[in-house]
Parts: C-alpha cells; sequence; structure tokens
C-alpha cells in the first residue's frame, strides 16, 4: 500500500458549533454547493458498506462507503475505500470546537492513499488548490447562514425554469387569488419554486417552510395542497422506515402507497402506517421546473438528523463520547440488533452512563442522564455494530399522511386521493364524531320532503364548517348522519358544541334543528370505500353506538375523550351540564363504558332533557 498523505486544514468561523452542524453535517448539499460530482448506488451490494461511483473527467471512480461516525454538533467522519480510481483510500473528518468568547474552530481532515501517478501527484495538487479554496468558500457562506436569526434558505447561483413557466406562473397566482389564499404568501411560495434551490424543493416540507417564513403552519400546508390543485406543486408521499426514519418508498397517488416496505440499509420489513412512516412533501410541477437532483453523497448526519450519535465499533470494541443533548427521550441501540435502552435527558441526570451491545439484549429500565455527559459505548457481540443514541420524538415538521387526510380541505380538493382498492392502513389515534338528527322522521312528515330535505341539507353545511374551523374532515354522511374525524378530542368537542349551538338557535323564522352526537378517540384503519378514503375499526363503531345514549341536544363522549386534559378544561365552568354513564354497547357486550353525557347550556335553556339512566345497554 503506497504512504498515506495527509491534509489538515482549519478556519475559525463566527456562528457556534450548534448553529453551524445543520449545515456542515449535511454532506450531501456540501458536496453539491462544493463542486464534487454526483454519486449513483452500485447495483453491487457491498457487505456492511454502500457501494457507490462516480465519474470525474471522464474517469470511473468505485468505493466502498463505510456508516459514517458522528457526535452531534461536535464531530463526523467517514472511510471509503476504493476498488477503481486513483484512489486506495480516503479518511475524512471534520470537528467542531467551540471557540473561547464564541464562534467555532472548525478543523476538517484528509487522509489520502493513492493509487498509481495521477493519486499521487494529480489529486494532492488538486486538493490543495482547488479543493481547499471551494470548501473555505462553501465553509463561510454557511457561516453567515447561521448567523441569520432564522434558519435561512441556501439560494442556488441559477435556475433554469420550464419553458413558457412565466405565463403559467402568472396564471396560477391569479388562481391562487381567486380561490381567497393570502396574496403576500402565494408571492412567496412562487419566489421559492422560482429560486430556491434543487435539494430543497425536490422535498418541500411545508412546516419547514412556515418556520422560516415566521407563519402559521396550517396556512402553508393548505397553500401548497391548493398549488397542487392550481398546478404549481406535485404531491410525494414518502414512505419513512421506523429505523434510520429514510424514505424507502416514494408516491405520487395514495394509490401507490404500499403495506410492507423494505429497508435495505436497516434490513427490515415494515408496515407502513399513516401516524409515523407517511409522508406528506411537494414538489415543484415539472411545467413549471423541472426538479431533476443528483445524489452528492448518500450517507451524513443530517440523513438522520434525529440521530445524536452514532459509531461503528468491532467486537469487543468501546469508544466514550462527550455530548451535548437536549433535554427528552433517547434510545441507545445497535442497528443490527433488535431492541434498544431508553434514555431521559434532563438536568439532575447523571454525568456518565455506559450503554453495551451483547447477546443478552438491552436492560429494560431508563437511564436518567445530563444533558452534557460522557457516554460510554461497548460492542459485546462477535460481529461489528454500529451503535447509535437517537430521540425517540419525530420530527415535528412533519406533515403525516394521518393529518392531512384528516383535512377538510384535503377531502374537498383531493375527493379521488384513495388507497388501492382492499388496501387497509393504520392511521394511528383518531378522535371520531358521530351526529345524527332528533326526530328527522317528524320533520319530514310536518314540513314536506323538499323543505325538510333542504333543511339537512343546511345542517351538514354548517355541521362542515364547524368540522373544518377546528382542522377536522367530514368523511361522509348517512341519511342525516354525520361521521367526522379529527386529531384532536378537544377540537371534535368544540366544533360539535359551536354546530349544535347554531343549529338549536337559528336565525328569526328558522326551524330548531337538535343534534344526538357520540365522540370517541381510539386506533383506526384507513380504506377505500365508495372510491373515497373511509376510516373503519373499533373506535369508529363504538362512536357510532354512544348517539343512542342521547335524548337529544346533547353529546356522550367516552373516558378517552373526558379524561382529556383539553376537554376537561373546556368544559369546566362552561355552565354545561355534565353526568356520569355507565353502559354497555351493542357487540361489545362484555365490556362496562365509562361514559359522559353533556347538555350544553342552550339545550338546558330551552328545556330541561330528561337524564338517561345511569346503566343502558345501545
Amino acid at each position: 500500500m503506497n504512504k498515506e498523505i495527509h491534509f489538515r486544514w482549519e478556519w475559525d468561523l463566527k456562528s457556534p458549533p450548534e448553529k453551524l452542524w445543520p449545515y456542515i453535517a449535511d454532506t450531501n448539499r456540501f458536496n453539491a454547493d462544493a463542486g464534487i460530482p454526483g454519486v449513483k448506488r452500485s447495483a453491487v451490494k457491498a457487505e456492511g458498506a454502500e457501494r457507490l461511483e462516480m465519474t470525474v473527467a471522464g474517469m470511473r471512480m468505485e468505493w466502498d462507503e463505510a456508516p459514517f461516525e458522528w457526535t452531534a454538533p461536535r464531530k463526523f467522519g467517514v472511510v471509503r475505500n476504493y476498488h477503481a480510481g486513483p484512489m486506495e483510500r480516503i479518511r475524512v473528518s471534520a470537528e467542531l470546537e467551540p471557540r473561547t468568547g464564541g464562534g467555532t474552530h472548525l478543523v476538517y481532515q484528509i487522509w489520502m492513499t493513492p493509487r498509481g501517478f495521477l493519486g499521487k501527484v494529480v489529486i494532492p495538487l488538486q486538493m490543495k488548490w482547488k479543493s481547499r479554496p471551494a470548501f473555505e468558500a462553501v465553509f463561510r457562506k454557511y457561516d453567515e447562514f447561521a448567523q441569520q436569526p432564522k434558519p435561512a434558505a441556501i439560494e442556488p447561483a441559477a435556475v433554469t425554469l420550464a419553458p413558457g413557466a412565466d405565463g403559467r406562473l402568472a396564471q396560477i397566482a391569479k388562481g391562487l387569488r381567486e380561490s381567497g389564499r393570502d396574496e403576500a404568501m402565494i408571492d412567496r411560495l412562487i419566489g421559492l419554486v422560482k429560486t430556491g434551490d434543487d435539494l430543497t424543493l425536490m422535498r418541500l416540507r411545508p412546516y419547514a417552510v412556515a418556520e422560516k417564513w415566521g407563519v402559521p403552519r396550517r396556512k402553508v400546508l393548505e397553500l401548497c395542497l391548493f398549488a397542487v390543485r392550481a398546478g404549481l406543486l406535485d404531491f410525494r408521499w414518502d414512505m419513512l422506515c421506523p429505523s434510520c426514519r429514510g424514505a424507502k418508498g416514494v408516491s405520487e397517488r395514495l394509490s401507490g402507497i404500499q403495506k410492507q416496505v423494505h429497508c435495505e440499509s436497516c434490513n427490515i420489513d415494515f408496515e407502513v402506517n399513516f401516524e409515523r412512516s407517511v409522508e406528506l412533501t411537494f414538489r415543484p410541477n415539472p411545467s413549471v421546473r423541472k426538479i431533476d437532483v443528483a445524489e452528492f453523497c448518500v450517507g451524513g448526519p443530517r440523513v438522520t438528523p434525529h440521530i445524536a450519535a452514532q459509531q461503528v465499533l468491532g467486537p469487543g470494541e468501546n469508544r466514550s463520547l462527550e455530548l451535548a443533548l437536549e433535554p427528552g427521550t433517547y434510545r441507545v441501540r445497535a442497528r443490527s440488533e433488535r431492541g434498544g435502552q431508553s434514555i431521559r435527558v434532563a438536568d439532575g441526570g447523571a454525568p456518565a452512563a455506559e450503554f453495551a451491545a451483547s447477546a443478552d439484549g438491552w436492560p429494560e429500565r431508563e437511564s436518567l442522564l445530563a444533558p452534557n455527559s460522557v457516554v460510554r459505548f461497548e460492542n459485546r457481540t462477535p460481529r461489528p455494530q454500529i451503535l447509535l443514541l437517537e430521540r425517540t420524538a419525530w420530527s415535528d415538521e412533519a406533515v403525516t399522511a394521518a393529518e392531512v387526510t384528516g383535512l377538510q380541505v384535503f377531502r374537498d380538493l383531493f375527493a379521488s386521493e384513495a388507497l388501492r382498492p382492499g388496501e387497509e392502513i393504520e392511521v394511528g389515534s383518531l378522535c371520531v364524531l358521530f351526529t345524527d338528527l332528533l326526530e328527522s322522521t317528524r320533520m319530514y312528515h310536518e314540513l314536506g320532503d323538499a323543505r325538510a330535505f333542504g333543511l339537512v341539507m343546511q345542517h351538514f353545511d354548517v355541521l362542515k364548517r364547524h368540522v373544518a374551523e377546528e382542522d377536522g374532515a367530514l368523511v361522509k354522511t348517512i341519511g342525516d348522519a354525520v361521521l367526522a374525524i379529527f386529531r384532536r378530542p378537544v377540537s371534535a368537542v368544540r366544533a360539535l358544541l359551536k354546530a349544535s349551538e347554531e343549529l338549536a338557535q337559528p336565525k328569526a323564522g328558522g326551524r330548531p334543528l337538535m343534534l344526538k352526537a357520540g365522540i370517541h378517540f381510539g386506533p383506526a384503519i384507513a380504506v377505500t370505500l365508495n372510491d373515497r378514503l373511509d376510516y373503519f375499526g373499533s373506535t369508529v363503531n363504538i362512536t357510532a353506538r354512544l348517539v343512542g345514549l342521547c335524548s337529544g341536544g346533547d353529546l356522550v363522549i367516552s373516558s378517552q375523550v373526558r379524561n382529556d386534559a383539553e376537554v376537561s378544561a373546556l368544559l369546566a365552568g362552561s355552565g354545561h351540564r355534565v353526568e356520569e354513564l355507565r353502559a354497555s354497547l351493542k357487540g361489545f357486550d362484555t365490556t362496562k363504558f365509562e361514559l359522559m353525557r353533556v347538555v350544553p347550556r342552550w339545550s338546558l335553556a330551552k328545556s330541561d332533557l330528561p337524564k338517561t339512566p345511569k346503566t343502558q345497554k345501545f
């Protein structure tokens, strides 16, 4: 093997390590910004590494890239062993050390083992005269971005729009304004599509955009949904691995989502869940701007930003790491082993801890760790292991499929978006609302079909409006009944109370309408029924049964809803009459349900409705 050549470059930057880390540790973006050619994944499978290749000046380079190692926000590195090209091996290391008085001292090191004349002579000259100045320029640019109060977007040097894009953008802007969207936000979104960098736009996340713009998240999400209808953006449904949280499948339609997906990186099969493993992102419509982004680095710490530290340890090897963690819950695990050990990071925690991967598995106890601590990783197994420390909380910047499909605006704009027929996918926990009109049959008899039908339709409009205002969705109507879903119990209760009041106290000359309603919270599954996205499961069935406990003008809520802190706060001191119920429900004969009946104050003002017996079966 030829002699290793070492390069050590150092810079003093103004921003602290935690501000620079999201930029510098994003090795995919850094390589693109530094002018390094894109890479391709090889068809050859390398054990314990990723086989990659690139072409530089007509010369093919192929290598096995070992998993990155890092400790956020201080250090990362990687090793590449080459099979073709002027190198035999490269090691890269970046260290971000805090400076006294503020800022960062960045040390970037490269160890290269050359192959042949080109590797010995030409490549070192290129590293000195081309790579070092390019790297410094990128680091200085990142330092400027990191000093801004809010995360700054990186703008590309040049953008090429599709032919005729300017005219289409003008028409799109006009249509979005006519839909009632905020004009300033429309201009900002169109500006982002016209000038944003490809790496951001290929996977546009509405909540991240909202954070940068300093505007409400829901407004940006709804604008993006309208922009899809207008032809500015396209959907992208990402199927995320629950382990590494990388996108392991992509579909442009809900119907393309697969229930079973394989992650090659983690070597696991996983079942897709709307709440945790399907994220909705966006990208520009090709008629406006075509995004065709090459990969520049397939690993790196920012590919899996929830992992605070990752280390590759050989059999019997151990390593100590100095960590700076945010308070919260974490887990230590080995990538190729089942299970892990829970950690809670909080003030008062231990300053040091040891975690070992072994054939005996992980202990069930939870460790309490201080934010600034020293952690010792050990591999007690007979084979190499990738040990990692990860946050257990998922990114709150993700727009999950469970969330967006539960919005009225989504169901109104994309009624045809549904799963493949016969597919059933868990959506996590939903709050389900069922309503029915009191004595609707008598109303048809007294008023006649035409007028009664008109009142029923008006009552649907009232319910739909209040459901939408509370970020819910009206899923379907069944006769005079309504099924709606929400993400939070308090939203369902608030929507029902507001709709009930409006219907019970109509404008002068209007006929009062009384609702019966049931609300329950629990797991559900999404299916396609009558070409529309629908929901089924025990939670839905229980909610439908609760309506039968109502006298009219009231609602019955389950213990899961009643015990919700936000619901309790809403009902406390509200003037509504509440009473405890205990009932069996049809189809759930072996279970006694602890319930609560709520009679709104406007119903009490009209007539004191009869109380439901304490124990009933419906």
